[in-house]
């Protein structure tokens, strides 16, 4: 049977036709087949009656059950999976077994088993007669809970919600928007569910085609397995938007289904062949495009090669802390971009960085054909095209502005756009001295000196002495004394903090540090330190700038002007011991003489027979020299004082 539908009618989704995991299992098993190996599959290896007779014909068997599995022959392992009991039966009859489970359902298996070893109820979206599910059953360590949709999933809010733990998959061909339902259920009822987004991207690839081609189209023809479920969810979709049916063969098709339509849509299951996708095509037209064969056709729809080093477009179907999976455009293939190949900031998180869908340009860093699950890096792309602006930097002498991300005995490391550029410490800061490993994490402007291959290195000094030549010439034409800067401490010394305050070094002396009596600066300030100073004093001619950073508010003389007047009394500690008497702190900064006649109405012959630093002692204030700072106190006045009142 064939009829014929107009030119430009007919339009195939571009993802049609087998998925990686099915297309490896097929591969795996006709292999086996040709090198003469005695071959049962558990269960039908796919979904699709003409492969399954197919293999059969070469000599496949299907066995139900490893049990009914005859002696010497080797096992096939289909892409759906199988529990893990199914493994140790194998085990158990010593049968050589080849496992063809496709990597994400792999994958769910080890957060299933994960899942019971932390105590997490395992929630599972899907069919619970399908094999796969039953697989990922199977492999789980604890409680498991299976729900094919918001409804039933619903009826288990009052066991989710007692559960302090709970993780939650999705059968991989799980109807995408009922699982962005469920997701939102969970998140709404549940206090920080674990769920991981597993439907596989030839799932997610082929129902959104579907959503997309079944708008735009009169009728949608879905070539598959009737009981396939992937085959299935698609006729779903389609059938919201257009008149859809399933077929497994061209024999199925019906010309009187077509009449009128202007359009038609096809796509096929993941476990349908290109024989079968070609055999209906050619049976609803001879020509199916006016300017491409049904060859050129199917090529479109297939995978392209990937290859280390190819810049390839994705988008991103899942995030997790650690990594986020992407669908690369033009594959059927399914990558991985880690962390530390989307980003080198070490503090970011994936889920800060990028969400699902947003549309990515990577470097394939490794294929990996065997599993079907490439590596990527979002950093590698974008050194790759920074590295032109760096070339073109390099030649021109531009200014260029980096992250500096790590250090080391010889430099810092500085990334520009991408790009990592090296900067020998003696070209990082200003002065020797100067800690060049605090440039970490910091933003800055460099020159790159040398671009060779991959030996690529930077100046940021060169940048700063021509940013600070030009400061300096703006701070002596407005320097004054008294004005006030905000200024960074470059460097300590015993007798002072040198403070960049604009490509100027100015000498906070440390008798300008504090009203306290200090005896080193980093008692008051650390190197890096952004601290306020003021011009005491500049010397334009020999450069030299002195800064003052105490302040007059703070002087602890006119407090005690203002707060303590002569005759007052207070309790204050005992600081130092003299042969001439003792010292006491009044205010920090400020400490008065009991000379050793004041101390008692006894004759006291040697001051520390009678105080030791650290005791509190009572005094009263009788007489202060402001001019030459000097503090008289009197502990026997106020013995005098309780005596007459007596």
């Amino acid at each position: 049977m064939s009829f014929h539908l107009s030119r430009s009618q007919i339009t195939l989704a571009k993802t049609a036709g087998f998925c990686f995991g099915v297309n490896r299992a097929v591969k795996m098993t006709y292999d086996l087949l040709a090198q003469g190996r005695k071959v049962a599959t558990l269960g039908p290896l796919i979904h699709n009656p003409q492969v399954v007779a197919d293999l059969e014909a070469k000599g496949a068997i299907t066995c139900d059950d490893v049990d009914s599995v005859p002696d010497g022959y080797e096992v096939v392992i289909r892409s759906h999976g199988v529990p893990r009991a199914v493994y140790e039966k194998i085990t158990t009859r010593v049968l050589a077994y080849h496992d063809a489970t496709c990597p994400f359902v792999a994958k769910i298996h080890k957060i299933a088993a994960e899942a019971g070893k932390n105590g997490a109820l395992l929630l599972v979206a899907g069919d619970c007669d399908h094999p796969e599910v039953q697989g990922i059953v199977g492999h789980a360590t604890g409680e498991v809970r299976v729900f094919a949709g918001e409804e039933e999933l619903a009826a288990l809010r009052t066991e989710i919600e007692k559960q302090k733990s709970i993780y939650v998959v999705a059968q991989t061909t799980f109807r995408v928007e009922s699982w962005e339902q469920c997701k939102g259920f969970l998140k709404k009822w549940c206090t920080n569910p674990k769920i991981f987004d597993t439907i596989c991207n030839a799932t997610w690839a082929r129902q959104q085609e579907a959503e997309d081609l079944s708008q735009k189209c009169d009728h949608m023809v879905v070539i598959g397995g009737h009981h396939s479920s992937n085959t299935q969810k698609l006729l779903q979709v389609a059938a919201r938007h257009t008149k859809a049916i399933n077929v497994e063969t061209a024999d199925e098709l019906d010309p009187a289904w077509f009449a009128g339509a202007k359009a038609v849509g096809v796509t096929a299951g993941a476990s349908t062949p290109s024989s079968i996708i070609e055999e209906v095509l050619n049976c609803m037209s001879e020509e199916i495009r006016d300017d491409m064969s049904f060859a050129e056709m199917l090529e479109a729809s297939e995978a392209k090669p990937l290859f280390a080093g190819k810049i390839v477009k994705a988008k991103v179907i899942s995030v997790s802390p650690t990594e986020c999976v992407v669908g690369i455009d033009g594959s059927k293939h399914t990558g991985i971009v880690k962390l530390n190949e989307m980003t080198h900031d070490p503090a970011a998180r994936m889920e800060d960085l990028v969400k699902v869908d947003d549309e990515l340009d990577l470097v394939v860093i490794k294929t990996n054909d065997q599993e079907g699950v490439d590596t990527l890096s979002r950093v590698r792309f974008e050194a790759q095209k920074g590295m032109k602006d760096v070339s073109e930097a390099a030649e021109n002498g531009t200014v260029m502005e980096g992250d500096v991300m790590e250090s080391n005995k010889g430099g810092v490391v500085v990334n520009v756009k991408g790009v990592r550029v090296f900067v020998p410490r003696s070209q990082a800061t200003m002065r020797r001295d100067e800690d060049y490993t605090k440039l970490v994490g910091q933003h800055v402007r460099l020159v790159i000196t040398e671009c060779a291959g991959r030996k690529i290195v930077g100046s940021i000094n060169k940048v700063t002495a021509e940013e600070n030549k030009a400061k300096r010439e703006e701070f002596w034409k407005n320097v004054e004394v008294g004005k006030h800067y905000t200024g960074v401490v470059k460097s300590l010394t015993s007798y002072g903090a040198f403070v960049d305050i604009g490509g100027v070094d100015g000498l906070c002396h440390i008798s300008e540090l504090s009203w306290s009596n200090i005896k080193h600066p980093s008692e008051v300030v650390n190197v890096g330190d952004t601290i306020d100073v003021y011009v005491k004093s500049y010397d334009p001619e020999n450069q030299k700038v002195s800064l003052g950073y105490k302040k007059e508010e703070d002087n602890p003389w006119e407090k005690l002007k203002t707060d303590y007047p002569i005759g007052s009394e207070f309790v204050a500690p005992v600081v130092s011991i003299t042969k001439f008497g003792a010292f006491v702190r009044i205010l920090p900064g400020v400490d008065g003489l009991v000379h050793i006649s004041e101390i008692s109405n006894e004759r006291v012959n040697k001051v520390s027979d009678v105080l030791k630093v650290g005791d509190e002692v009572k005094v009263k204030l009788i007489n202060v020299d402001f001019d030459r700072k000097r503090i008289s106190l009197s502990m026997k006045a106020c013995l005098n004082e309780g005596e007459d009142a007596e």
